[in-house]
């Protein structure tokens, strides 16, 4: 389980002047190391209010592919990010300021921290992009993984839209790389993938799909959060299927840091 809740000097009602920055550096480098390719809409009267967005993740370049992408369609997102990110020197005050909301997992109190989620992300008037999956897939496809529930439960609470969002291409950016880093060695082949990526140029692909229909899902009913993710996780794929049409089984990129050590249930024909 885990704890969501806004920074309390985190502005939620308008963007904060960092966060507009930061948009802008991320465009200028997404347009270096790619070419970005955004289909899709979020239609207008799901702007400017509580909504959640749910991607796949494919890669570590992928976050900053989905921040240009919503750019170029006219919204600033928020993410849900992990505490250690949020209290990481330089970087971790940057991003407090600019409004994301913080995942703090394994709290004791899961009830009244639901609560909390509920309530953030009711009051959040900018979208907000999470990762069902939870961790770059391990799928030796890269198809989405089981994912977990979180999300599902946390829309069908707050009574929030969400859109799911699908994506290929940023996986070839940068190398997958390693769990956790322990030295210079292990950033290594993500230095070198991503001094590549302006010479290759990948093309980034960003669909966003229409709204998830949860209104069969009973959120008081034992298994509506698993029934709803399972919508989300199927239009999250259906989305992703376009997009990869010419690498229907593997990718056509190879990466040799990446572990394929699970398989994806929603991989179509499964």
């Amino acid at each position: 389980m885990f704890a969501l809740h806004r920074d309390e000097n985190s502005p939620t009602r308008r963007t904060p002047a960092i966060w507009r920055t930061m948009l802008n550096i991320d465009r200028g480098l997404v347009n270096v190391l790619g070419r970005l390719r955004v289909t899709g809409r979020v239609p207008a009267e799901l702007r400017k209010r509580p909504l959640l967005m749910t991607a796949n993740h494919i890669g570590v370049f992928d976050a900053f592919v989905l921040m240009a992408a919503c750019k170029r369609i006219g919204i600033n997102p928020r993410f849900l990010l992990a505490g250690g990110l949020l209290d990481a020197p330089v970087l971790g005050p940057a991003l407090r300021a600019s409004g994301h909301l913080r995942i703090d997992r394994g709290k004791a109190d899961a009830v009244g921290q639901f609560a909390q989620a509920v309530e953030a992300l009711r009051d959040t008037a900018e979208p907000i992009i999470v990762y069902p999956e939870g961790r770059i897939s391990h799928d030796p496809g890269l198809w989405p993984e089981r994912g977990k529930t979180g999300a599902a439960r946390l829309a069908l609470a707050a009574n929030v839209p969400v859109v799911p969002i699908s994506q290929w291409g940023a996986h070839e950016a940068v190398y997958w790389g390693t769990e956790k880093v322990n030295g210079p060695a292990d950033v290594l082949p993500l230095v070198r993938s991503g001094l590549t990526s302006p010479v290759r140029r990948p093309i980034f692909r960003v669909h966003f799909g229409e709204p998830v229909d949860l209104s069969g899902v009973e959120p008081e009913r034992p298994g509506a959060g698993v029934r709803a993710h399972a919508k989300i996780m199927q239009a999250i794929t259906a989305g992703l299927v376009p997009l990869r049409a010419a690498e229907p089984d593997v990718p056509r990129f190879h990466d040799p840091t990446r572990p394929t050590d699970t398989v994806s249930p929603w991989r179509p024909g499964k």
